[in-house]
C-alpha cells in the first residue's frame, strides 16, 4: 500500500447535503461574484482531522476558489477563538474546480466532538453564474461581499442565504472505530417543517441518540432532497440516479435507510385541475407510476446496496390525507407499498414510520400533534417521534 493510500484510510463522512442544480430545487442561490459564503453545518460524529468536499457538479463554468477556512461555529455566525483553520487544495490556498466536478480539500488537524457545529467560509472572487446548491438551509448561512473568510465575527454586510451552496460533505478521521449511515429521502428526511437552526430533522435527532451510546461511533449523513422521487427526476436527480454518488460513495458507509416514494405516488395520483396545484405538478416530469413500479425501484436500490455489502433498511411511507395532493387511489397505492415494505422481505429491516405518525382514528392522516400544518410534513415533535422509534441495535 502506498504512503498516500495508507494515510487516506479510516475517513468517515459526518455531514452531507445532496447537490442540486438551481433549477431543480425548492430554493437556490442567485448568481454572484466577489463574495464569501459562510455556512454552518452540524457534524454527526467527531474526529481529530477534517476535510471538506466542495461541489461544482451542476456548474456550467469552472469555479475559482480564492480562499477557504473552517472553524468551530460560535453564535451569530462567529468563529470560536483558536479553532480557525485554513483549507488548502493540493497544498495551495486556492483552486479551480472544473464544471461538473467536486473537489476535496486537504485535511486539517482540528479536534471535533460529536454533534459539533462547524463553520465553513469560502471566498469566490469570480462570477458564479450557476451555483450548485442544496435546496434548504436549516443550519444557517450568509453571503458577505468581498473576501471575509478570516473574519472572526459575522460582518454587518452579511445577508442570509436561502439555500446551502457549494458544499456537499464533511469527512473526519475519527479517533476509534466508526461507520456511517446514509438516510436517503425527500422533504421528510430533509427536515421540511422543523425549526431552523435547532437540529430537529429526524436524522439529526437519530445522530444525537447514536452519539450518546457506548461502542463504536455511528455517523449519520442526511441525503434528503425536498421534492425528490425514487423513479423520476424533478427536484434533484431521482434516488435511482443519485444512489451511487450520494450513498455508495460515502466513506465509512455501513447502512442505508430509505424513506422515499411518497412523492412518486402523490404526484402520480394527485387531483388534476387548472389552479396552482397543476402548476406545481407540472414541475415533475415523467409518466405516472404505480405501486408495482415503486417496489421495482426499491428492488434496484436493495440490489445495488447488497452488491457492496451494505445493509439497507426500508421505512414505511407516512400518511398525507387532507393535503393538497391526496387522492384515494394514491392512498391505496401507499398501503400496497407499505404492505410490501413490511412483509416482502426485500429490505434487511423495516422502520415502521407510518405506524408512528398515523392517526389511530383515521390512518390516512397524520396525528395532529405531529403535523406541521400542511397534513404532509412533520413538526419538531413529529421528527422526534420518528428518531425515538428507531431501534439503535440496527446499527451495531
Amino acid at each position: 500500500m502506498s504512503q498516500l493510500n495508507a494515510a487516506d484510510q479510516g475517513w468517515v463522512r459526518s455531514w452531507s447535503a445532496s447537490p442540486q442544480a438551481p433549477g431543480a430545487s425548492v430554493s437556490a442561490l442567485e448568481p454572484f461574484a466577489d463574495a464569501t459564503l459562510r455556512q454552518v453545518v452540524r457534524l454527526s460524529g467527531g474526529g481529530r482531522r477534517v476535510r471538506v468536499r466542495f461541489t461544482n457538479e451542476y456548474g456550467t463554468t469552472p469555479l475559482t476558489i480564492g480562499a477557504a477556512r473552517l472553524g468551530l461555529a460560535a453564535p451569530g455566525g462567529a468563529i470560536e477563538p483558536g479553532s480557525d483553520r485554513e483549507l488548502t487544495f493540493a497544498g495551495l490556498p486556492n483552486a479551480d474546480v472544473p464544471a461538473g466536478a467536486p473537489i476535496l480539500s486537504d485535511p486539517v488537524d482540528l479536534p471535533l466532538a460529536a454533534l459539533s457545529q462547524l463553520s465553513i467560509s469560502l471566498y469566490l472572487p469570480g462570477r458564479v453564474e450557476t451555483c450548485t446548491s442544496h435546496g434548504s438551509d436549516l443550519d444557517g448561512g450568509w453571503s458577505i461581499p468581498g473576501d471575509a473568510v478570516a473574519a472572526p465575527a459575522l460582518p454587518s454586510t452579511a445577508v442570509p442565504l436561502p439555500a446551502q451552496g457549494l458544499i456537499s460533505a464533511v469527512e473526519v478521521l475519527p479517533d476509534g472505530p466508526a461507520t456511517a449511515v446514509v438516510t436517503l429521502g425527500d422533504s421528510l428526511t430533509d427536515g421540511a417543517g422543523s425549526t431552523p437552526d435547532t437540529g430537529h430533522r429526524w436524522p439529526d435527532l437519530l445522530a444525537g441518540r447514536l452519539a450518546g451510546r457506548d461502542g463504536p461511533a455511528v455517523h449519520v449523513c442526511n441525503q434528503g432532497i425536498s421534492g425528490n422521487r425514487v423513479l423520476n427526476d424533478g427536484f434533484g436527480a431521482s434516488a435511482l440516479a443519485r444512489f451511487d454518488r450520494d450513498v455508495l460513495a460515502t466513506p465509512g458507509l455501513s447502512h442505508v435507510v430509505v424513506l422515499e416514494g411518497s412523492n412518486d405516488l402523490a404526484i402520480s395520483f394527485a387531483p388534476r385541475d387548472d389552479g396552482p396545484l397543476a402548476e406545481f405538478l407540472a414541475m415533475f416530469p415523467g409518466a405516472p407510476v404505480t405501486a408495482d413500479d415503486l417496489i421495482a425501484g426499491y428492488h434496484q436500490l436493495i440490489a445495488r446496496a447488497h452488491s457492496r455489502g451494505i445493509k439497507i433498511y426500508g421505512a414505511t411511507l407516512m400518511p398525507y390525507g387532507g393535503s393538497d395532493v391526496f387522492a384515494p387511489a394514491g392512498e391505496s397505492a401507499r398501503q400496497a407499498v407499505n404492505g410490501w415494505i413490511r412483509t416482502g422481505g426485500g429490505f434487511d429491516a423495516v422502520l415502521d414510520f407510518d405506524a408512528v405518525w398515523r392517526d389511530p382514528g383515521d390512518p390516512a392522516r397524520l396525528r395532529d400533534e405531529f403535523d406541521a400544518g400542511d397534513h404532509l410534513h412533520g413538526n419538531d415533535a413529529g421528527y422526534r417521534a420518528l428518531a425515538d422509534s428507531v431501534d439503535l441495535a440496527l446499527f451495531a
